[in-house]
């Protein structure tokens, strides 16, 4: 018998639209399904119907998760990012708290995919007509499996103990809940997507970009891998990422390994054309519409924007700029600094840029970075070139809705980072390795960055090149998380996380490496601060 389940369902229900797409927002993270939302029981009647069921989960159900609340706190956090705004800076010296807007966006969105997900996991099958194709079915059903395992890992990453909740529906009558054990979550993390790589669809990533948006079983054995590598299961870990390799299914963008792709590079990867290229493993599919949260919003965080010059469609830009932690980070012959800082003196001969000179506004095609004390925004003396591919330019950018925002994708894993989990999985928490296998996945990154080849590696190592690949994709948080937790507190102090005129450093507490629980809810639900509590399964 499962441990009693308690929830206190909200005002604002989280809609199940049956054609998978979030409708809106929610008041309480275990809200039902809407009464007004579209009968399921006459919907899915073909398999077109049935395969758009999970669609909302590739981007409607990220929204706020992606918009703000990501970079504030695990890039700012991690102290790769710099912002003074004050509505995400209050990672930049561990100061977040419960009743923090961002906090709770992200909060609500991850719990909003997870109800999205239990409804179809729980209803697709008997809801379908018989005449629906019980491979497509089972593949929907994979993706919503994924989708709740990806979700959970981001929770109990973040925050911890959370409820485990597998059916929305079983808990609208009971107003509270508690929290579930963190090895019970991961579990259920590992348990689903063990589920989705058993249902979803075998794949081989090609050049026909549009086939390779939604997940398959290489994508869900790959998340598997990385789960194992954090509960240090390193075997496992190991296994499935070279099953996922030796699959063939992925490939670097660029460089000159037997991983790699040839006629593309770094730079490909973060361009609108390239969306859903051969190393994107999972990624956020933004597709801007009359509503708001459809499409990317980095490009105007990331960017440049003042009087003179901007890279943003907006008014406003540069919400986040690099810390000045980052900006020696990259050798000046690693290509991965330049496609992921603007630095002053930069060229982008591809991105166009508003201007205004004596009050006129123009716009050109072909970007220079100004000197450090021009770029305004944050006053950090650089900006952020990872996702900020500029004005709107035609086939270049793809287009723009109504908020300025864009249909250019976010990474959650690419191949490149697989081939270090292999790396390290192999380590295996050792001082260091010169395993062939480990140098092949560790130096194939390396290559495509311009980097020579090591001949051996240790955990430091596997960390720095992380930081180095994975830059501003929501990852340096995490992994400074797994590190001894003294020796992460003393890179984390050691960092400037002012701006370009003012240094400041903060040192961070045991606690600052959990997110406190949204104070709405915790008002609403008292046991989110009880010790948890087993899940059976």
């Amino acid at each position: 018998m499962k441990t009693k389940q308690y929830i206190k369902i909200g005002s604002l229900a989280l809609s199940m639209i049956a054609t998978g797409f979030l409708s809106s927002c929610s008041n309480d993270f275990t809200d039902r399904p809407s009464e007004d939302s579209i009968n399921v029981d006459n919907y899915y009647q073909n398999d077109e119907q049935v395969q758009a069921a999970t669609d909302g989960l590739y981007y409607k159900t990220w929204f706020q998760f992606n918009n703000k609340f990501f970079y504030a706190v695990t890039e700012v956090g991690s102290g790769n990012m710099y912002t003074g705004s004050s509505d995400v800076n209050a990672m930049r010296n561990f100061s977040l708290n419960g009743s923090d807007a961002e906090l709770f966006n992200g909060w609500q969105s991850l719990w909003g995919n997870i109800a999205q997900a239990n409804f179809l996991i729980n209803n697709l099958r008997t809801k379908a007509a018989a005449s629906v194709s019980s491979s497509v079915i089972d593949n929907a059903i994979g993706e919503a499996y994924f989708m709740r395992a990806t979700a959970y890992f981001y929770l109990v990453r973040l925050w911890g103990p959370v409820p485990i909740i597998t059916n929305n529906l079983e808990n609208v009558t009971n107003p509270y809940m508690n929290t579930n054990r963190v090895e019970d979550i991961y579990k259920l993390i590992e348990m689903d997507y063990e589920k989705a790589a058993g249902l979803l669809p075998t794949k081989m990533r090609g050049s026909s970009y549009a086939t390779n948006a939604k997940v398959s079983k290489g994508s869900a054995k790959a998340m598997l891998a990385k789960v194992y590598l954090y509960n240090k299961d390193y075997t496992k870990a190991r296994q499935l990422a070279e099953e996922v390799i030796n699959s063939g299914e992925f490939k670097l963008l660029g460089g000159t390994s037997d991983y790699s792709l040839s006629g593309k590079s770094f730079a490909d990867l973060f361009t609108y054309s390239n969306n859903n290229n051969e190393e994107s493993i999972f990624a956020l599919q933004w597709k801007g519409d009359s509503n708001y949260g459809s499409a990317n919003n980095c490009n105007t965080q990331f960017g440049i924007s003042n009087s003179s010059i901007s890279t943003s469609n907006a008014s406003y830009g540069g919400v986040f700029a690099p810390s000045q932690d980052i900006l020696d980070l990259y050798s000046s012959n690693d290509v991965r600094g330049h496609e992921t800082l603007m630095l002053p003196g930069n060229t982008y001969p591809n991105m166009k840029v508003k201007v205004v000179n004596d009050g006129v506004t123009s716009y050109e095609v072909g970007f220079t970075v100004p000197a450090a004390d021009k770029i305004g925004g944050q006053n950090a003396g650089a900006a952020i070139k990872k996702y900020c591919i500029g004005i709107v330019n035609g086939n270049e950018t793809g287009p723009i809705d109504g908020w300025n925002m864009m249909d250019n994708n976010t990474y959650i894993m690419r191949y490149a980072e697989l081939l270090l989990i292999h790396a390290e999985a192999i380590l295996a928490g050792g001082s260091s390795t010169s395993d062939p296998s480990a140098l092949k996945s560790f130096n194939a990154v390396r290559n495509r960055a311009g980097l020579s080849p090591v001949t051996s590696f240790t955990q430091d190592d596997i960390f720095t090149e992380r930081r180095k690949e994975l830059a501003f994709e929501g990852d340096y948080w995490f992994d400074l998380g797994r590190m001894p937790r003294s020796k992460a507190i003393s890179i984390m102090s050691a960092q400037n996380r002012g701006s370009m005129y003012n240094a400041e450093y903060f040192t961070p507490s045991e606690s600052s490496f959990r997110l406190p629980y949204p104070t709405n809810d915790v008002s609403k639900n008292p046991l989110l601060l009880e010790d948890p509590v087993p899940y059976e399964f």
